[in-house]
């Protein structure tokens, strides 16, 4: 059959990605370091120290799962090479369809842990801290603010991340104003680093009467969570504390205090908010750990010498300074002006489905090379 033909030229194509990959993965230097971790938890005294007991369980816990994924990677591929030989010799086409969805779900494996090696990043293990801040387009804007939160919440529930509201300004009529919330998970930073810019948005406004189009502004602002105690100097005469009270969520307790801070890094003008914890001292631990990582990561940038020119560094909230369009009007298409990638099915992509944008970026951060013509449906 044909088919067979086909499938057969495609799983062979897939070789030399496959050999790739798993030398890229060093996986004997994994399992080595498995055997050493495990060994080290079974010593008698391994919980004394919980830090570095957890920490090393959680080290223990990605090699297994890498080790995992490329063991069952190499189990598919061989799966579907029996699959493809069994039509061969039972000329029975109603195993195409079965080697067909077998092969999809062995590209999008192969896909997904050729990205986790192109993170390597400091912290792209971390959880991510987002930001969307509405810019020019008033209503509009902050419509298009709650649209952005539900695609990355969306995307979140996608990869079995969880979302942590951290602070929340509605918009005086519709929308949100500004969120900060925390993605957990693991690599939860490095893939959603990709999104830190400024989001243009084209769409015929509901809420424009003249029915026109209307363009609209979200800035994404992401950092990493970091726990450790950074070696970070803050002045406390460069700091302004504002308390109010917290709204949203969280019953009585939450809208009867004036619990929520706001910090505000008067150098550099950094603010951070949290309201999410039920008391202003732990409001303040939170929103002093977010102000110290995002100083951390500036000084970072400083050293490289790339504070001006970063790949996804957010400018003015307004037109010319977009890394990526979504267009709803008069025609569909999502694209992204740093890497070339594009998907003209918008819906999936506000859906959550932004697996193809983070994984350009993550190759044309890592090679520099852009899409060559556009992708997606």
């Amino acid at each position: 059959m044909v088919e067979l033909d086909q499938f057969k030229y495609t799983l062979s194509t897939y070789v030399p990605m496959l050999k790739e990959l798993g030398a890229s993965l060093n996986l004997d230097a994994k399992k080595e370091r498995i055997a050493e971790l495990s060994r080290y938890m079974e010593a008698p005294d391994f919980w004394d120290d919980p830090e570095r007991s957890q920490k090393m369980t959680k080290e223990l816990k990605s090699l297994e799962d890498t080790v995992k994924s490329y063991t069952t990677l190499s189990t598919q591929y061989d799966d579907i090479s029996e699959l493809i030989e069994m039509g061969y010799e039972e000329n029975d086409p109603e195993v195409i369809p079965v080697i067909q969805e077998s092969l999809d779900e062995f590209t999008t494996n192969l896909e997904a842990l050729r990205l986790s090696t192109l993170l390597n990043g400091e912290y792209d293990k971390n959880n991510a801290i987002i930001r969307l801040n509405a810019g020019a387009g008033g209503t509009e804007a902050c419509d298009w603010s709650s649209m952005l939160y539900r695609m990355y919440t969306r995307y979140a529930d996608r990869n079995g991340f969880s979302v942590e509201v951290l602070d929340m300004l509605d918009g005086d009529e519709a929308g949100i104003k500004s969120v900060t919330f925390q993605v957990n998970g693991e690599n939860a930073y490095g893939y959603l680093k990709s999104e830190k810019g400024v989001h243009r948005l084209v769409r015929i406004s509901p809420f424009n009467a003249a029915g026109k189009r209307q363009t609209s502004f979200v800035s994404c602002d992401v950092m990493p969570e970091i726990e450790e105690d950074l070696d970070v100097e803050i002045n406390d005469d460069d700091l302004r504390i504002d308390t109010y009270r917290s709204s949203g969520a969280g019953g009585q307790h939450i809208n009867k205090t004036s619990s929520a801070i706001r910090i505000t890094h008067l150098p550099t003008g950094i603010v951070v908010t949290c309201q999410n914890e039920r008391s202003q001292f732990q409001n303040k631990d939170k929103a002093m750990q977010m102000l110290k990582a995002k100083l951390y990561m500036l000084k970072q940038q400083e050293n490289e010498e790339k504070i001006s020119g970063i790949r996804g560094e957010v400018k003015d909230i307004a037109w010319g300074n977009q890394i990526r369009s979504y267009v709803l009007q008069p025609y569909t298409m999502v694209k992204d002006h740093r890497t070339g990638a594009s998907s003209g099915n918008a819906g999936a992509v506000l859906d959550g489905d932004i697996d193809l944008f983070i994984s350009a970026y993550l190759r044309w951060l890592s090679t520099g090379e852009k899409v060559s013509e556009d992708t997606g449906e």
